[in-house]
């Protein structure tokens, strides 16, 4: 039996604990109360690990490429720099963005994979993961020629488990999503990211025409309505940035989970998702921090932040997400658009033992009045004590000889990204 406590715990299903212990055993919470551990952070809170709904882990050094590209130039480039790369090198990048996640107080992560080396980096390094082996493609037997071949590269454990992602409603067909959904496995796919995304699918114009031999043929439809005979609660789907109120409407008459990304989404200028109107809908909306591609880090903490910041700006309306709706988001909201959330989410007996210990001391929110405020505006990677994923500690300081040989290997592989080409 293993003790932890706190000056404040934060269970999420239930009101904030002041001077709270959460006891586990055998990888499972067995209590969650009052008391004091000999284990015990002054000044801090805990939290459960925060559920990531939507990360790249493979692409953890892929920080400023194509930075103010349109979005179909933007992929262009990554996709001409990720060819550059062997395997080790995909491996040797997830390796860090498991350790970047596990640094910011992240326990779960729903990752969509490229080439597969981000299970095997989760399985490594003790992060729980649903990695979403990615396929791109017109024909459903392509899509499971590419899932095959990943698969075979990858092992399920009891932390990581297999899922599949049809990248996007331009890049595979409506019959590979259907192939996809037939397994019988989590699949998540990018939806209605960018209005160059519509364009193409309306038009087979815009950005996007850069790089149409990658593409499916333009649908004639926009990309909620080109999916609208697959959308229901088994598919996850990020970003949902460029949605009317009627797809709004249906996203929620079909119970879609959707994962909210506002950093990666203001950085590459697509937009604002509208996530007071999809909230107010009861749409399930996740909160995922895409990945370096994209966005700076895998900071879960200010993308709670940015989250708020957002909604209040789209709405004008200070109420329109509180500190605690992004907490919820970024762990209970997670899990339950995962479908985990009876393993994970919360701190509640018998759910998996998932805490995030954060430090509040010399932050503008100590001495503490409301600790969700204070964990969402005033937490960071740094003030981040501990990770604990299913009652092992995980991450608890960065400075020793694993951490420093994860970013050397790291580093090479982006250098290899970055050399000049003949």
């Amino acid at each position: 039996m293993t003790d932890v406590s706190a000056d404040w715990v934060l269970p999420v299903d239930g009101p904030p604990i002041e001077g709270g212990l959460v006891r586990y055993e055998g990888g499972a919470i067995v209590e969650v109360t009052q008391g004091r551990a000999e284990r015990h952070h002054a000044d801090a809170a805990i939290v459960p690990g925060f559920v990531n709904a939507h990360s790249h882990l493979e692409y953890a050094m892929y920080a400023g490429f194509g930075d103010g590209q349109a979005f179909g130039p933007w992929i262009a480039t990554h996709v001409e720099r990720k060819n550059r790369l062997e395997r080790d090198d995909m491996i040797a990048i997830a390796r860090l963005g498991v350790l970047e996640s596990l640094r910011a107080g992240i326990a779960t992560t729903a990752d969509y994979s490229f080439s597969g080396a981000a299970a095997t980096a989760a399985a490594e390094l003790g992060l729980r993961a649903i990695v979403y082996l990615e396929v791109f493609a017109l024909d459903p037997a392509e899509a499971e020629r590419q899932f095959e071949r990943k698969r075979a590269l990858t092992e399920e454990s009891e932390l990581v488990h297999i899922g599949v992602s049809p990248h996007a409603p331009y890049s595979c067909s409506l019959d590979t999503y259907r192939w996809c959904l037939s397994l019988g496995i989590p699949v998540g796919t990018h939806l209605a990211e960018s209005a160059n995304e519509n364009e193409w699918l309306e038009h087979g114009s815009g950005p996007l025409q850069g790089i149409a031999p990658i593409l499916v043929p333009p649908t004639g439809k926009r990309a909620v309505a080109t999916l609208e005979p697959v959308l229901g609660p088994d598919l996850l789907c990020a970003h949902c940035v460029e949605v009317n109120t009627d797809e709004i409407a249906l996203l929620a008459e079909r119970n879609v989970p959707v994962v909210h990304c506002p950093r990666s989404n203001a950085l590459l200028g697509c937009g604002i998702a509208p996530v007071a109107e999809l909230r107010e809908a009861v749409v399930r909306v996740a909160l995922g921090t895409d990945s370096p591609a994209s966005t700076p880090s895998f900071d879960m903490f200010e993308e709670m932040r940015t989250a708020i910041y957002m909604a209040r700006a789209r709405t004008k309306r200070p109420e329109a997400l509180l500190a605690t709706d992004a907490l919820r988001m970024a762990t209970l909201d997670a899990a339950r658009a995962l479908r985990i959330e009876g393993q994970v989410g919360t701190l509640t007996p018998g759910k998996r033992a998932d805490l995030t210990v954060v430090s509040l001391a010399g932050s503008p929110y100590h001495p503490v009045e409301d600790p969700a405020a204070a964990v969402v505006y005033g937490g960071s990677p740094e003030r981040v004590l501990e990770t604990i994923v299913d009652g092992n500690t995980r991450y608890a300081n960065e400075d020793n000889e694993q951490w420093r040989e994860v970013r050397s290997t790291a580093s090479a592989a982006r250098q290899r990204m970055l050399a000049p080409q003949p």
